[in-house]
């Protein structure tokens, strides 16, 4: 028993020292380049950033993939990333899209995706119709359903007055 317990941590510990060793490469901060929004549809202005490229550093982005062509990604205050914007054009197709950004000091590239739609996530969609949960209401498009509804109800309110009397009285129920 105690053997098993030692090969089952050994491996738990192995396990982990794998993902510490390399977990700094994908979360060390200076990532990709970061899209929002994520997912537009054409016309929409899109803004992008990255802490790729030092502290104080510009870059040279490229949004030609969607058709929107080079922009300039500038340093701000904001965490020390470098901030661009672009259009998405009207003519864009609906589809991903590879945007790319050159750092201008050691030119590390990075790269992010932008999702293009023909609709808008941010508009809320309207439900039309009436809702199919069996009978249907009073207004509902079967009167003769209705019509049954209203039928039973009345049978359920006779027949429980009915009850309640004959328990008044004293009938025995």
């Amino acid at each position: 028993m105690r053997r098993t317990a030692r090969l089952l941590s050994g491996s738990a510990l192995a396990v982990a020292a794998t993902g510490l060793l390399t977990a700094p490469a994908h979360s060390a901060g200076t990532g990709g380049l970061e899209v929002y929004p994520s997912s537009v549809v054409p016309g929409d202005r899109v803004t992008v950033n990255t802490s790729a490229c030092a502290d104080g550093g510009t870059a040279q982005g490229d949004a030609g993939a969607v058709g929107a062509g080079a922009f300039t990604l500038a340093p701000s205050a904001h965490e020390r990333d470098a901030i661009g914007q672009f259009r998405v054009p009207p003519s864009a197709q609906p589809g991903t899209y590879e945007i790319t950004a050159a750092c201008a000091g050691g030119g590390r590239k990075v790269t992010g995706d932008l999702v293009v739609t023909l609709t808008s996530q941010r508009q809320p969609v309207h439900p039309r119709g009436s809702v199919k949960t069996g009978v249907g209401g009073a207004l509902g498009p079967d009167p003769v359903q209705t019509a049954a509804g209203v039928a039973a109800l009345a049978v359920a309110a006779a027949g429980g007055t009915w009850l309640l009397h004959r328990r008044a009285r004293g009938d025995g129920i």
